[in-house]
């Protein structure tokens, strides 16, 4: 086994080159298809309050996101200092909007907790919990905006606007169900492909309603500004959600096009140009996924090049909280790895041997 590790570290270096290399073709290629001279002049041209505001709350958002993995921290229970975990959520957040969850939202999870010393049950349980955040308030949302009608459809379009408010009932009884779940299941946890995952406490789902809900109007809040404030906030609010899900289901890298079509033709009625809905879009693009990218690939190799030292020192404060370690027997190490989520915590996660 031993032979093998000199192998498998030089794997892990060539899959990392092959992961950046694609990460610089897929800006290449993004460049190509933008009008940068249309984006410059709309950036000049720009209210400079109405673009510093964007930019706010292109910061606000983000660290919006970093609460879902504080979040997750709660619910698992592990040590890892915020900054570190606001850190990784920026980075995955950043990859995820670009190059899709498989790559952003799971493997840098991987990659980056790891790394910094945390067991892949318990970075399974951070994922999980951050992705449904994340679409539990665009579910809450969506569900409120489709059912009351603020999302105007063009005539002849994939669907009909009783549709959408069909669509949108639906989603607020999923949001109820979870609720109820969350509020009076006993069975409150089941074990996937190994994994245990446990239902969290009432409160703390609406903590992940109230958190993701926040990150979702602020997204349409910049995108609002960029329009210069010419449409009603809460249809721009409804036409990003009618997006998302549009992106999501194309599956193109950072919905390149997509965004840009439904905007189009959501918006085709609300007396705004074309031009204006694409330069705002640009702008939107420019501030909201290539600029954070780019500092994100920063942040990564940064974070990359510390990870052993950080690992070492996690290592070390959690070896002065408990001064008497022993070696942890395999059912020991199974208990730790089942880290149980206490309803009765309000929200904090507790590792089964520390109720015991």
């Amino acid at each position: 086994m031993s032979h093998s590790h000199p192998k498998w570290r030089k794997a892990k270096k060539i899959l990392t080159w092959l992961f950046f290399i694609a990460v610089i073709v897929l800006l290449v290629v993004y460049a190509t298809k933008v009008n940068w001279q249309e984006v410059w002049e709309v950036i000049r041209n720009y209210n400079r309050m109405a673009l510093f505001s964007a930019v706010g709350l292109v910061i606000l958002s983000y660290l919006i996101y970093g609460c879902y993995d504080l979040l997750a921290r709660s619910y698992c229970g592990h040590k890892l200092a915020k900054r570190q975990v606001m850190l990784v959520s920026f980075i995955c957040y950043a990859f995820n909007l670009t190059l899709s969850t498989w790559v952003g939202g799971i493997g840098m999870r991987y990659r980056l907790y790891s790394r910094l010393g945390l067991p892949s049950a318990t970075i399974t349980r951070i994922f999980s919990l951050s992705i449904s955040t994340n679409w539990l308030g665009y579910i809450l949302l969506a569900g409120v905006i489709f059912t009351i009608g603020v999302v105007q459809l063009p005539d002849h379009w994939y669907i009909d606007e009783t549709t959408l408010r069909i669509l949108g009932g639906v989603l607020l009884a999923m949001i109820a169900v979870y609720l109820w779940f969350c509020a009076f299941a006993k069975h409150r946890h089941m074990t996937i492909k190994g994994q245990r995952l446990v239902l969290p406490s009432f409160k703390f789902a609406l903590v992940q309603l109230v958190v993701s809900c926040c990150n979702w109007m602020v997204m349409g809040a910049i995108i609002w500004l960029l329009l210069g404030q010419q449409v009603n906030y809460f249809f721009v609010l409804g036409v990003l959600l009618v997006s998302s899900i549009a992106g999501v289901i194309v599956h193109i890298p950072a919905g390149i096009g997509v965004l840009e079509a439904v905007f189009i033709a959501l918006l085709a009625g609300e007396h705004v140009s074309n031009g204006t809905i694409i330069a705002a879009l640009l702008a939107y693009r420019m501030l909201y996924f290539i600029a954070p990218l780019l500092l994100a690939i920063v942040c990564y190799l940064g974070l990359e090049s510390r990870a052993k030292k950080i690992r070492v020192k996690n290592e070390k404060k959690l070896g002065e909280n408990n001064p008497h370690p022993s070696p942890l027997s395999e059912g020991e190490r199974e208990k730790e790895k089942n880290i149980r989520f206490s309803p009765s915590a309000g929200g904090e996660g507790r590792d089964e041997g520390e109720r015991t």
